[in-house]
């Protein structure tokens, strides 16, 4: 029986650190995409661009990290599931990092290039980065990994959109 119970608990271990990953990811490439491109759009001034893009992905990664460890900590608190301490670390630390790694696809091109072509470069890698999460997530819960990715590219491209019309709205001369 103690084996059994094992194998329980590491199938939960393992769908919430799939859980997190996929929600670092997919929040990081929508946030980070959306403000990059609203700002690139509001001030066309790479450095700005730059700086924002590095404190926004530092600052939500930490954020999203410390949120996570703080929610599953409580969890196991309250349902004294002690048995995994580990665990609530484990899912912050994954947190943070999914959310800085993929917060660096659409900020990138703004290193590389000028405005408007890293606008285009951060939108489209982005945007490849959410058809593959979509698409990966899909296939990893055995679903139609093709309606996984146009759901995810579909949520996230009218997000980064959202950000562009607000840039544009309040740009700066």
């Amino acid at each position: 029986m103690p084996q059994m119970r094992y194998n329980v608990d590491m199938d939960i271990s393992k769908n919430q650190y799939i859980r997190t990953i996929i929600f670092a990811v997919e929040d990081s490439l929508v946030s980070t995409t959306g403000l990059i491109a609203g700002i690139s759009a509001g001030v066309n001034n790479k450095a700005v661009v730059v700086v924002s893009g590095i404190v926004a992905i530092a600052v939500e990664a930490i954020s999203m990290g410390a949120s996570q460890y703080v929610s599953d900590d409580a969890i196991e608190q309250a349902t004294k599931m002690g048995k995994s301490k580990g665990r609530a670390l484990a899912d912050g630390i994954i947190m943070l990092t999914s959310y800085f790694l993929a917060g660096l696809i659409p900020l990138l091109p703004v290193v590389f290039f000028s405005y408007p072509v890293s606008l285009y470069w951060s939108v489209g890698l982005a945007l490849i980065g959410l058809i593959i999460l979509g698409y990966v997530k899909s296939k990893v819960l055995h679903t139609d990994p093709l309606r996984g990715a146009l759901k995810v590219v579909i949520v996230g491209g009218l997000a980064t959109l959202l950000g562009i019309a607000v840039g544009m709205l309040f740009k700066i001369s």
